[in-house]
């Protein structure tokens, strides 16, 4: 099962203490998966459409606790492509849709499901967490992350999707919203955000599964960046080295080691004999012993001897014709 499932899962199975909440994260999930079905004299009954077993499970319990009414639940199987099952939780007597949503305040001036996120059950913040909650349950998904982060809350209009963005952002989240085919999408992106989400939702073991992930991917980026680091020092490294044998090469051939005064025909000396040497361990070979920084500043005077060879000699690319 995908990371997204398994958290829908364990959402399912969590219940709001108030009826308060449970009135506001039913009211979110009728708003993402309910449908308002038109009858004779201007009455409707109310579904409530989902691929989870569990959601639909949950969704008749808050109908029963909430409002003690009994929803039907019926199951259509898709024979294309192998997909899901749907659960349809319905209500099918017109009076009992009317109560449930008159309760909760979703219905608009044209008996539609209204745009905007009803204020009176939002407004504690345990009521705001539940809502939050439904909101992923009804239209939700989040990636593994073990991939990428990304968590996403599909809303059929901008308006509602900025309503989704505002309610978020009362708990110090940062949504975007952006466009798609079939709507809009508010969506989280920074995997601390999601993990703050997770949080607030009450998702509580897709929270520590998800931060295990985290630390194992940045410690994973720690050591890779430590071995990027350590492969360019080496390369850096080696390169120098190299450079350091062609100079001391050429003087050998032009001019003669032996011309060289004692500390430079040292160093010379111990870079030929130990190529793969360090600079510090160049140090340690050289009697009596100096530093790193006195090698490397003897090292650069051979180089310095070597270009006023070639400059007396009316060459000017002096690096290119000393390491070519």
């Amino acid at each position: 099962m995908s990371f997204s499932i398994i958290t829908k899962d364990e959402l399912a199975r969590v219940m709001g203490n108030n009826e308060c909440c449970r009135e506001a994260e039913l009211a979110a999930l009728i708003k993402t998966n309910g449908t308002i079905l038109p009858i004779k004299d201007n009455q409707a009954v109310l579904s409530i459409n989902t691929e989870s077993a569990a959601l639909a499970r949950k969704s008749f319990l808050l109908l029963k606790e909430i409002f003690q009414i009994c929803a039907h639940i019926q199951v259509k199987r898709k024979r294309r492509l192998r997909k899901n099952n749907i659960y349809i939780v319905r209500i099918s007597l017109p009076a009992d849709a009317s109560r449930v949503l008159e309760k909760l305040r979703m219905l608009d001036d044209k008996s539609q499901l209204k745009e905007a996120i009803p204020g009176g059950l939002v407004r504690k913040e345990c009521c705001r967490r539940a809502y939050l909650r439904g909101l992923f349950l009804g239209s939700g998904s989040i990636n593994n992350p073990s991939s990428n982060y990304h968590l996403e809350i599909t809303s059929s209009s901008e308006n509602y999707g900025r309503e989704i963005c505002r309610l978020l952002q009362r708990f110090n989240l940062h949504p975007g919203l952006i466009a798609r085919k079939n709507g809009f999408v508010a969506y989280l992106k920074e995997g601390g955000q999601i993990a703050d989400y997770l949080n607030i939702i009450g998702a509580h073991t897709a929270l520590l599964d998800m931060e295990n992930i985290r630390v194992y991917k940045g410690m994973r980026n720690q050591v890779n960046r430590l071995v990027n680091c350590e492969t360019a020092n080496l390369s850096k490294t080696v390169n120098a080295s190299l450079n350091q044998l062609k100079t001391i090469k050429f003087i050998a051939s032009t001019l003669g080691i032996g011309k060289l005064p004692l500390p430079l025909r040292q160093v010379a000396s111990a870079r030929l004999a130990y190529p793969d040497a360090s600079l510090r361990e160049l140090g340690e070979l050289i009697e009596p012993k100096i530093s790193k920084s006195g090698v490397r500043y003897r090292l650069e005077k051979l180089e310095e001897i070597a270009q006023q060879y070639l400059l007396n000699q009316g060459i000017f690319s002096l690096k290119e014709k000393i390491h070519q």
